[in-house]
């Protein structure tokens, strides 16, 4: 397994082995004691698993009191995956990596907490599966808009497919401090 830092300091692109022949390939998507030795040491509670058509854009996504840590992965197709840094006092504060995941190359994205998530889809369809370190809570979601321009995203889609919700974010400056991941992290 290849682990490539990225721009922020615990975002991590990995690269698991993957084992090809004739009849197709095998990977490791998760072994504990490995990522471990890879400074990902939390507990994944829930796996997600969405499907989705060209242009598709999910996100940005975090939860506020119980933030989630996510290893994210396309099975199928391939995503241009983003986390923005939204922690209270960080220094990354705003800024954002992107990577493309494609079910062929079989690469990983580590997005620990702190970070607003999402992703558009490159390929006719994209399946993407994604562990996180807390369930789900609607009652605690937050988001930030997927066009804020003052983050200056540069999605490989102009005008991508949205769900109301996704379209009616609002931006990172109109967010309180309230509003963003309770981390304890204040680098």
């Amino acid at each position: 397994m290849e682990v490539i830092p990225t721009a922020f300091p615990g975002v991590l692109l990995i690269k698991p082995r993957m084992f090809r022949d004739q009849r197709g390939f095998f990977m490791e998507t998760f072994h504990d004691n490995r990522y471990r030795e890879l400074g990902i040491d939390c507990r994944f509670v829930q796996d997600n698993l969405s499907r989705s058509s060209r242009g598709t854009l999910r996100g940005l996504h975090y939860q506020k009191q119980r933030p989630q840590a996510k290893l994210v992965q396309a099975i199928v197709g391939e995503i241009f995956d983003v986390a923005v840094d939204v922690r209270p006092g960080s220094p990354f504060f705003g800024r954002w990596v992107g990577e493309r995941l494609t079910g062929d190359n079989g690469h990983q994205l580590y997005i620990p907490e702190g970070f607003a998530h999402g992703f558009c889809v490159l390929s006719d369809e994209a399946v993407f599966i994604y562990k996180c370190t807390d369930f789900y809570a609607p009652e605690d979601e937050g988001g930030v808009l997927w066009s804020d321009p003052d983050l200056a995203i540069e999605w490989p889609v102009s005008v991508p497919v949205l769900s109301e919700k996704d379209r009616s974010l609002p931006l990172l400056q109109d967010l309180g401090e309230d509003d963003l991941p309770q981390t304890g992290v204040h680098r």
